[in-house]
């Protein structure tokens, strides 16, 4: 059954929410900009064999602190201290779209926190011929076609609930100006700090995954983090975009569970 807790992090600065649920292994799960994915079937599924561990970033939903965070470095020095504060030694670390981000940077940082490593959808780099949209000006309906293969079908529909969990219009598009805001301070004017050079870096075993239908982060980026981070390997995966776990959480999974029970 899964629980949920307060955590106070970096000397009191900052109080981070964690999903929590499962047996076994540590894992930790980093969202994307969106909002936290706490409670989705994916999770849940992943909470079958693992221990899985979601905390909600500084400045999303519950989770405070954001305003003492002035870089990347700092959000990475959170983490750290969550890690050990919950006294996980080496995690499991999956990261989706800027969460993404976060966990590639963990784990060149804190190599000896990490065992293996999943970049879903990562942003971090910036390549010119590939230039990312600015998703930041984006209105509801157009990140809802970009973010989506379908923003249709009941997969995407049913994560999209998952995220707001209920809030009435207003407050659903207030929350959603407020994510987009504490993205920006890590992804404006260009989602690049310097990832690149530090990529090789990363020591654990790592699997990037895109969907095929991604519009969002295109398909270049996934071939860059791949050729970038050693021995990686890169799996698309069909009739999904920027969330394959969610809109594809079959073949999510069946991709994810083989490369972390080796």
């Amino acid at each position: 059954m899964a629980t949920t807790t307060m955590r106070s992090v970096a000397n009191g600065a900052c109080s981070v929410r964690v999903w929590e649920s499962g047996a076994g292994r540590a894992l930790l799960y980093l969202h994307g900009f969106e909002g936290h994915d706490g409670g989705a079937p994916f999770l849940e599924q992943l909470a079958a064999k693992h221990r899985v561990f979601a905390p909600e970033a500084p400045g999303f939903g519950e989770s405070s602190g954001i305003e003492q965070i002035d870089g990347i470095l700092d959000l990475v020095l959170v983490y750290r201290q969550l890690v050990e504060a919950l006294g996980l030694g080496k995690v499991d670390l999956i990261g989706h779209s800027l969460g993404g981000m976060f966990a590639a940077e963990f784990a060149a940082i804190c190599p000896q926190h990490v065992r293996r490593l999943v970049l879903v959808s990562p942003f971090g780099l910036w390549l010119e011929e590939a230039e990312i949209p600015d998703f930041l000006a984006m209105s509801a309906g157009q990140l809802a076609r970009a973010t989506w293969h379908d923003p249709e079908s009941a997969a995407a529909q049913a994560a999209q609930r998952q995220i707001t969990n209920g809030a009435s219009p207003i407050a659903t598009a207030v929350q959603r100006a407020s994510n987009l805001a504490v993205a920006g301070k890590f992804l404006w004017p260009i989602p690049d700090r310097g990832l690149q050079k530090r990529l090789p870096l990363i020591a654990a075993p790592t699997l990037v995954i895109r969907g095929a239908s991604d519009k969002l982060i295109p398909a270049p980026y996934g071939e860059a983090f791949q050729r970038l981070i050693p021995h990686a390997r890169l799996e698309t995966i069909a009739d999904a975009g920027h969330t394959p776990q969610a809109e594809q959480p079959d073949s999510f999974l069946a991709a994810v569970e083989p490369f972390l029970m080796t």
